[in-house]
């Protein structure tokens, strides 16, 4: 399958790049010695009125939620991606609306832009810095290498290695 999803190379489809991705983050964070799992439901909301908000991945006992996006640059010109960054956008304010007492972690997919000089994420956190709640962790996973970078440092301390 060629790269007209603007998934990782072998993906089926859309939603089989974003669950394996949930999976690599998972593994990521039980070596951190983190359990974590998928689909965590967490009831969110503004003041009274709450609702149940699936996350991709969380824990009670951790008192930790990560939203997880694999999403690469448009290639071959490498445009912006509005539309995903729309989405994006929209996983930070559930952030917003989670409890105070929750760690938040956006987990973002490593997708360097050979044109623009610069991984999504990074273009994502000088772009949209404005719109980033200050609690939540943003981390850029290098699946080549299998590491976090963490690209916003205005919030707790996180081992991103």
């Amino acid at each position: 399958m060629g790269d007209t999803n603007n998934q990782r190379e072998g993906a089926t489809s859309n939603a089989k790049a974003g669950n394996d991705f949930e999976l690599a983050a998972m593994e990521y964070f039980r070596k951190q010695g983190i359990s974590l799992y998928q689909n965590f439901k967490l009831l969110i909301g503004i003041d009274e009125i709450q609702n149940d908000y699936a996350f991709d991945l969380g824990s009670d006992s951790e008192k930790i939620i990560v939203e997880c996006k694999s999403h690469k640059w448009p290639h071959p010109n490498d445009n912006v991606p509005s539309a995903k960054m729309t989405v994006w956008n929209e996983a930070l304010y559930y952030f917003l609306l989670t409890p105070n007492d929750y760690r938040k972690i956006f987990f973002i997919f490593k997708d360097y832009s050979q044109k623009r000089k610069e991984p999504l994420a990074e273009y994502y956190v000088r772009t949209y810095r404005h719109l980033i709640p200050n609690d939540v962790e943003i981390l850029e996973y290098d699946e080549t290498e299998s590491i976090g970078k963490k690209l916003k440092t205005d919030c707790k301390s996180f081992d991103a290695t």
